[in-house]
């Protein structure tokens, strides 16, 4: 606190912007909350999934599955041919973990830090929902171009896979719980723990980092990863962190992010498959063979692109909010 020559007191505030600004001085900013808070998000994960594996490794087993193979390789649990259940069942099963986890968020901050959701989402007043339109919509379409310019050049590495019925239950389903699981990773990762530690390194750069780096840890367990390694896979994962948190720096919110976020993993998920997706619901194309490099060459031309629609759309010039 600084004493001005009026005497009244002012906070010193060691941001000039208004998203860490915003998680600064509303609610309570204990270490222990934030410890509590997070032990909650875990314990609702994990909650879920103490429910759900004990009948999928029962599924499994009936369906000729040993429990050392089950132990083994983990990801069978949400393997739609080995536990012959419909895809879309498969896909409730895993989005359901991120409904559990976000309800443990929300106990946290609510009840202990008693923070609004609000708070965390955006430095502004009111969560500005059309900004999360317009940036699903952007992604939306440069996934959709890239798709269509990669089915030009090598249409044999693409299967059609149309299910209308399959196709329609798994939009509504994505549609439905997509927002809960992309929200839930952008308001802990962008949101939570950037505001959290900014209030220990007194700036965003730092925090950015570490949760980015965490973002990408967080993912190593996805299939995936053990396809294509974790050198590739981490290194994506962390660029696509810091891109996401350099956005919502600048635009003093996780809105545009969560867009982003949101299409990228809807619109991708339905468009095109792979036999290594975390998700798959029933998609238009199926790809198998997929190149990690060339992807990443890809989405660092859609996310400059994208960079750019936003600095013209929304004028950003005060590039000092990536600093203070």
């Amino acid at each position: 606190m600084e004493l001005s020559n009026n005497n009244t007191e002012k906070p010193v505030l060691p941001f000039n912007n208004l998203y860490l600004i915003s998680g600064l001085v509303n609610g309570l900013n204990k270490g222990w909350m934030y410890l509590t808070t997070v032990l909650l998000l875990i314990i609702g994960y994990l909650l879920f999934q103490s429910i759900i594996f004990y009948p999928l490794i029962n599924i499994l087993k009936q369906n000729g599955y040993s429990e050392t193979e089950i132990l083994s390789n983990a990801h069978l649990l949400f393997n739609s041919e080995a536990l012959k259940l419909d895809k879309n069942w498969v896909i409730l099963i895993e989005l359901g973990m991120f409904v559990f986890a976000f309800i443990g968020f929300l106990l946290g901050l609510k009840k202990i830090h008693h923070k609004s959701l609000t708070s965390v989402l955006t430095g502004f007043q009111k969560f500005r929902i059309n900004r999360v339109g317009f940036a699903f919509l952007i992604w939306g379409l440069l996934l959709l171009i890239s798709v269509i310019i990669n089915y030009i050049l090598k249409p044999a590495d693409f299967t059609f896979q149309f299910n209308l019925q399959g196709f329609i239950f798994s939009t509504v389903i994505l549609l439905l719980f997509m927002p809960i699981q992309t929200g839930i990773e952008e308001l802990f990762f962008r949101g939570y723990l950037i505001q959290g530690l900014s209030q220990i390194f007194k700036n965003g750069i730092i925090p950015l980092m570490i949760s980015s780096l965490l973002f990408g840890l967080a993912h190593m367990s996805n299939p995936e990863v053990q396809k294509f390694g974790w050198s590739i896979m981490l290194s994506y994962y962390v660029i696509f962190a810091l891109f996401m948190g350099c956005i919502t720096f600048l635009d003093e919110g996780l809105e545009l992010a969560i867009g982003i976020h949101f299409a990228n993993n809807m619109i991708s998920g339905l468009l095109v498959s792979t036999r290594d997706s975390v998700l798959k619901p029933y998609s238009i194309l199926e790809t198998k063979n997929e190149s990690p490099y060339l992807e990443l060459i890809c989405w660092f031309f859609m996310a400059g692109l994208t960079f750019l629609v936003f600095v013209k759309k929304y004028k950003w010039n005060n590039f000092n909010l990536l600093i203070k």
